[in-house]
């Protein structure tokens, strides 16, 4: 990190490539249990891509109706309520702003990463 003094006072410089940026060796195959969908893209743990083909999508997610029964990859519980939630995630229009893709299955056995 480049710093510059100036009058005996540290002034950080932040440059874009010193900012933290998820990458694809990010585990989001353990992403399960009780999941908020935030509408405030900086407040998201994770930055999601909604993909329509389930062949390309990272992960296949089953939507659970009980919180207990989210308790593994690929489970996910959708809670209204951002302090009960294990992650906090932001659905993007692009796919190349996602740090991961899901597609949604009703079908349990599926579920989990590709």
């Amino acid at each position: 990190m480049n710093t510059l003094i100036l009058l005996g006072l540290s002034v950080l410089s932040f440059f874009p490539s010193e900012i933290p940026v998820a990458t694809e060796s990010q585990d989001y195959c353990g992403i399960y249990g009780a999941i908020f969908v935030e509408t405030d893209r900086k407040r998201a743990d994770y930055l999601v891509y909604d993909e329509k083909n389930e062949a390309f999508a990272d992960i296949l997610v089953f939507k659970e109706n009980s919180r207990g029964f989210a308790d593994k990859e690929g489970y996910w519980y959708f809670t209204k309520n951002r302090g009960m939630a294990d992650f906090i995630i932001y659905y993007v229009k692009e796919r190349g702003q996602a740090h991961f893709s899901v597609n949604y299955t009703e079908t349990e056995s599926l579920a989990g990463c590709q």
